[in-house]
């Protein structure tokens, strides 16, 4: 088992305090602390998150970035089982989303 990395500063809902302290390395231990497990698909939508962020300035909201990446909200919703874009988002290293999701 790999030794668990010194998580930088968080804020009450568990957001990077500082987002440019985000690393691949960082997103998959703040998971791996809230007990979330990230599969591959998982990982490939946070990853999108980040490419669309790059872009945008902004994480669409969840119907959007569906389509962005191909996928249907309820596909989203089945990965996640719960508002997807708050984990990504998360665990992404992007700001808190402002809608649902």
């Amino acid at each position: 088992m790999r030794p668990a990395l010194d998580l930088p500063a968080r804020d009450g809902d568990g957001y990077l305090a500082d987002l440019s302290e985000w690393t691949p390395e960082i997103g998959q231990e703040m998971a791996r602390v809230d007990g979330v497990e990230m599969t591959d698909v998982k990982w490939e939508q946070v990853l999108a998150a980040r490419e669309i962020y790059e872009d945008r300035q902004t994480v669409p909201p969840i119907r959007k970035f569906a389509s962005a990446i191909g996928v249907s909200t309820e596909e989203l919703y089945g990965v996640w089982q719960i508002g997807p874009l708050k984990p990504i988002t998360k665990y992404g290293g992007l700001p808190k989303t402002t809608g649902r999701g």
